[in-house]
């Protein structure tokens, strides 16, 4: 598993310092910071950060949603393939039972916890027979709210799985080469 992540993280650098594309101003500007090698380096914290930024943005109805996650991720300094391969869960075989669950989510979440719903919202409803109403108060509700439960299940999960298989996702703190350089010139 970690070869093939490594294939993966190389090509993904072939392709972002591209001949064609390395010697242009605007794309230095905005590629320089996807270079930092901690971006792309698997630990624990990171890649649970990453995953949950991309569950996220993998529920929002927007067709540049990996662009998205990768900026997010860079900004907030965590796994940037990680947030960007997350986004790949919703595609178009599985958009439609993913908008059905959100649509429903958003309903359920909108009748149990009594919402209040901008009046130009409740107006721009639909009738689909199998699903129900469907309205853009329900969709916008649905699609936050399975984002956010979504990123917030990415934690256990990258966890558990860390701590079963701690030598594919090893747990790496911030700082420990400075903090062993410091002790081995203390105690010198």
């Amino acid at each position: 598993m970690k070869v093939h992540y490594l294939r993966m993280v190389r090509r993904a650098f072939r392709a972002l310092r591209h001949p064609k594309l390395r010697h242009r101003p605007w794309w230095q500007r905005i590629s320089k910071p996807l270079f930092h090698r901690s971006l792309w380096v698997p630990c624990r914290d990171t890649v649970a950060a990453g995953l949950a930024i991309g569950l996220f943005f993998s529920m929002m109805p927007m067709i540049p949603q990996s662009i998205f996650a990768a900026i997010i991720a860079m900004r907030v300094k965590v796994n940037v393939p990680f947030a960007m391969a997350a986004c790949f869960i919703s595609n178009p075989f599985t958009n439609v039972p993913f908008w059905i669950a959100q649509i429903r989510l958003g309903q359920w979440l909108i009748d149990v916890l009594s919402l209040p719903v901008p009046h130009f919202l409740e107006k721009a409803t639909a009738h689909m027979p199998g699903i129900g109403v469907i309205s853009v108060s329900n969709f916008i509700v649905g699609f936050l709210a399975m984002g956010v439960l979504l990123a917030l299940c990415a934690y256990p999960l990258v966890h558990l799985f860390s701590a079963i298989l701690p030598k594919h996702l090893p747990v790496r703190r911030r700082g420990f080469k400075h903090a062993v350089s410091a002790e081995r010139s203390d105690g010198q």
